[in-house]
């Protein structure tokens, strides 16, 4: 029985009172840490969704594209590397073909001279070094091809159609320029240098010697007949015009003039003979120079 005899106004002693109070505040930080921890939890799901939201009208990010640079260098090389395996291909082909028949062409080489041999290992280097030029000569025409497949790829429209176009004249220019000096330079300037020494010297041509003065006199003057074209392309990428060719007219024909004594045996024969084609070409280029401009002209005004 309550000595106070009141049972419900019986009073707690302090250290009840106490754990009570504890108790009371445990379960309300309890409370509290439940309601911020549930809003934490919607506060996440909010952004979630946002995120999700955000992220369906936004495009992936884009891969990484890789450096095609180093790829491009590789694919040149490789177009390089078969180039060259096909152009030396050919020129051994052509190589061997014509030293098998050197007893057929030599007689056109030789033109009937009486030449001598120094020693036995020059016979060998005669036939070889004559077969490597005629070799290099006929082979010409699948050489540039394979150079032109090799290049076209990296010009542009109008350098493209300027080589297509002008690459079968280039070739028929050497040969007409071998031709020229295998048929007029040649034989006229070395009866003239025979003639001059006879009257002191016996005379006694190497076949070494004879070699090197045909090679002299004909390999020269086929890449000096390339002067219209030459001049042409200068035109049309614009760093060549036909009055700058006009007004350099006479420095031009020095110029000439030392390169026909730079190439040419030392005789006034030859220079002369190659300076006069080659002054008949310069006044031939001036002239195609001024008629692509003419057309460059009314092609702009047309446009």
């Amino acid at each position: 029985m309550d000595p106070y005899g009141n049972d419900y106004n019986a009073t707690l002693s302090p250290l009840d009172k106490r754990k009570a109070e504890e108790k009371k505040a445990e379960i309300e930080k309890q409370g509290k840490l439940s309601g911020e921890a549930a809003e934490e939890e919607a506060t996440a799901e909010t952004l979630v969704q946002a995120a999700q939201e955000q992220g369906a009208g936004t495009p992936p990010p884009e891969k990484p594209q890789k450096d095609g640079n180093g790829e491009n260098y590789i694919t040149h090389l490789t177009d390089l590397r078969k180039s060259l395996v096909k152009s030396t291909i050919v020129f051994l082909l052509v190589f061997i073909a014509v030293f098998s028949t050197i007893n057929l062409w030599f007689p056109y080489v030789t033109k009937g001279h009486e030449l001598v041999i120094l020693g036995p290992l020059e016979v060998v280097k005669f036939y070889m070094t004559m077969s490597a030029a005629i070799a290099l000569g006929l082979s010409l025409p699948f050489l540039c091809h394979f150079i032109w497949q090799f290049i076209k790829p990296g010009l542009n429209e109008n350098e493209s159609r300027f080589i297509g176009l002008y690459s079968p004249v280039m070739l028929l220019l050497f040969i007409g320029g071998v031709a020229f000096g295998y048929f007029i330079i040649h034989p006229l300037s070395y009866e003239f240098l025979l003639g001059f020494g006879a009257a002191n010297f016996d005379i006694m041509v190497s076949a070494q010697e004879y070699m090197r003065f045909l090679l002299m006199t004909t390999m020269p003057v086929g890449l000096l007949f390339e002067l219209p074209i030459v001049a042409l392309f200068l035109g049309s990428i614009g760093l060549l015009t036909a009055d700058t060719m006009k007004k350099v007219r006479k420095w031009s024909y020095v110029a000439l003039g030392i390169i026909s004594a730079l190439i040419t045996p030392p005789d006034f024969i030859s220079q002369l003979l190659v300076l006069i084609p080659m002054a008949v070409l310069y006044e031939a280029s001036i002239w195609l120079v001024r008629r692509a401009e003419r057309r460059q002209g009314q092609a702009a005004v047309a446009e």
